[in-house]
């Protein structure tokens, strides 16, 4: 870690935000969105942390997303809705629609809000622990443009979909489950390729959908559990694009060449245990559990899904967040581009 720089947690929010809003988001689009990068770089999700910022960049001015959106909330029901985003970035989309569905769940017990037609989302982690920071509980599922291997199908055919729940608690911090459907992450593939070490068996293929562990040869991870991952990230697609409206993968696979324009859509939950029965008792048992959990006998320390990126998001909150060279330095040039002075 030492070749990394150590910045403050709330310089990289400035300076992010800065450089969207330069990149032509609202000031508060810009804000919601680097808010998104920093709560994943603070909890070590370094690869939609704070390197995303430059990649964001690149999509405003692309025009691949909108930097002023037009977005719409539509509904013929009290506890679902669809954000239209307007190909507005994840960030803005998201949040967005996990505070619509915190809203609707209020009245309804339970609501759903589907995204159609955003870009890149982002950590989905952070809009179910936006709705867990409300004392409900949140589900996320997004599906995107097929770069994932499927049993028994040559090349890429799904997406690495990825699944989050976030179960609030008392005592403990949080309950954030947050994962792919993929057996590894594409950014993975690339440091392997980087550092010339070689992939796990069954992790990747080639663009032929041949596996392999050479991380030069492996252009796409395969399906975590093989065929199991590749039915729930078809399953995703269903719960989230076809529901809306706005499919991807039957478009991908046509001759439409708008099939392979990059877009994403999801579908988030809202549940308030206030619905099922009294919220405190919840809470209180949530914590029995995960205290139950931590002293099942173990030779190593046993931990829950989030546990340690919160211990993470604490240590780096003091100390300061890792930003590697290459990161630091495409940040100071975007800046030196824009006239921002970045964070000595």
């Amino acid at each position: 870690m030492s070749h990394r720089k150590l910045v403050p947690a709330e310089e990289l929010r400035e300076l992010s935000v800065a450089l969207l809003e330069q990149g032509g988001l609202s000031a508060e689009h810009a804000r919601t969105t680097a808010d998104v990068f920093v709560w994943a770089a603070l909890r070590g999700v370094d690869s939609h942390g704070i390197a995303r910022v430059p990649a964001y960049l690149e999509l405003l001015a692309k025009g691949v997303a909108n930097a002023r959106p037009e977005i719409r909330i539509e509904s013929t029901t009290p506890a679902a809705a669809v954000l239209d985003a307007d190909r507005a970035p994840g960030p803005v989309a998201l949040t967005a629609a996990a505070d619509e569905a915190v809203e609707r769940a209020r009245t309804t017990g339970v609501a759903s809000v589907g995204v159609r037609q955003t870009v890149h989302t982002g950590a989905i982690g952070y809009y179910v622990s936006r709705i867990a920071q409300q004392g409900l509980v949140g589900i996320g599922f997004v599906a995107g443009m097929p770069n994932m291997g499927y049993t028994g199908v040559k090349g890429a055919a799904v997406a690495t979909s990825p699944l989050a729940v976030a179960v609030p608690a008392r005592e403990h911090a949080p309950v954030v489950l947050d994962m792919a459907t993929a057996t590894i992450a594409l950014g993975k593939i690339r440091q392997a390729r980087a550092n010339g070490t070689p992939l796990p068996e069954g992790a990747a293929a080639t663009a032929d959908g041949t596996p392999t562990t050479d991380p030069e040869q492996a252009v796409m991870p395969l399906p975590l559990g093989g065929a199991k991952g590749s039915g729930m990230s078809l399953a995703f697609e269903l719960l989230t694009s076809v529901l809306v409206g706005a499919p991807i993968f039957s478009s991908f696979h046509s001759d439409d060449p708008q099939g392979r324009k990059h877009r994403q859509n999801a579908l988030l939950i809202a549940v308030d245990p206030a619905a099922f029965g009294d919220p405190e008792a919840f809470a209180a048992q949530v914590d029995e559990t995960l205290s139950a959990l931590k002293r099942l006998p173990s030779d190593d320390a046993v931990y829950y899904p989030g546990e340690r990126s919160a211990a993470v998001a604490d240590r780096r909150a003091e100390e300061g967040v890792p930003v590697t060279p290459k990161v630091w330095r495409e940040l100071t040039e975007a800046a030196g581009r824009f006239g921002i002075t970045p964070p000595e």
